[in-house]
Order: C-alpha cells, then sequence, then structure tokens
C-alpha cells in the first residue's frame, strides 16, 4: 500500500536504473548464484552487475547488443544468463522469491488453486516449452516445398 512510511521503503531513486537490484534484494538472491566452476581462474565479473544486466534484459526486452554500458558485455551476461537458465538458476531464484512474498503476505508457500487458460492447454498439448521455443525459431522450408526446386 502506498502510505508515507511505504515510501522510503519502495523508492529506488538511489539505483543506477529502476531494475536494479537493491542491496536487500541481492542479499536475498546472491546464494543462489552458483560459484565459479572448478578448474577455472577467478571470477572477474561483478556477479551482481550480471544479475541487474539480466533483470534489465528481461525487464525491458531490449536486445542484447543493446544493453547499456554501465553493465558488463553483452556476450559475457549473455554466457551467464543461458547458463543460469540451463541450469535452473533462474528458477529457482523465482521460486525463492516468490515463496517469500508469499510468506510476506501472510498466505501459504504453495498456492492451493490454479488458473489454467486455454492457450496454456493447447501449448501443453502441442509440448510444453520445447515447443515454444521452436515456435520462436524461424521456420526452416524445404527444397520440395520451394517454387524455385519445381
Amino acid at each position: 500500500m502506498w502510505t508515507l512510511e511505504n515510501r522510503p521503503k519502495y523508492n529506488r531513486d538511489h539505483v543506477g536504473y529502476p531494475s536494479d537490484l537493491t542491496d536487500d534484494e541481492w542479499a536475498y538472491v546472491a546464494p543462489l548464484v552458483p560459484p565459479p566452476k572448478p578448474g577455472g581462474g577467478k571470477r572477474r565479473t561483478d556477479m551482481r552487475a550480471v544479475m541487474n544486466a539480466v533483470i534489465y534484459i528481461l525487464s525491458t526486452g531490449c536486445q542484447w547488443r543493446y544493453l547499456p554500458k554501465d553493465f558488463p558485455p553483452y556476450s559475457t551476461v549473455h554466457h551467464y544468463f543461458v547458463w543460469w537458465h540451463g541450469d535452473g538458476v533462474l528458477d529457482r531464484i523465482h521460486h525463492m522469491l516468490d515463496v517469500a512474498c508469499r510468506e510476506k503476505a501472510e498466505r501459504e508457500a504453495r498456492p492451493t488453486a490454479a488458473i489454467i487458460d486455454s492457450q496454456r492447454v493447447k501449448s501443453a498439448e502441442k509440448g510444453g516449452p520445447a515447443s515454444m521455443r521452436m515456435a520462436m525459431m524461424r521456420a526452416k522450408r524445404s527444397r520440395a516445398r520451394s517454387a524455385i526446386y519445381w
């Protein structure tokens, strides 16, 4: 609720971008960021800056190459995004934050009811996330269907 007591708590004027994590938010997320892979050198990239860049990309929808220069290089951020997405790090962070928000609102950690719209059912029938990933890719045309081939 936007009361005079709550306004300072949600003020984001002290962070670089509105999507940047505050110190309290980073304290929640930091334990879930995986350590460096064994055998490699010392990590030179600030993981908080990478997480801020990932959140910036996800919240604005900008292209990777248009990531502002305040963040680490887009190739580094993309590398971590792919790694974290594949290992389920982003899903674990989302789940942990979801549970924390529900408990703070004095609700059960897991919802007892769900709403499934017809679009979700249709995508699940066709293969779920893998089919959605294929839908995002450009269609490949076979030579047999091409007018040039005939």
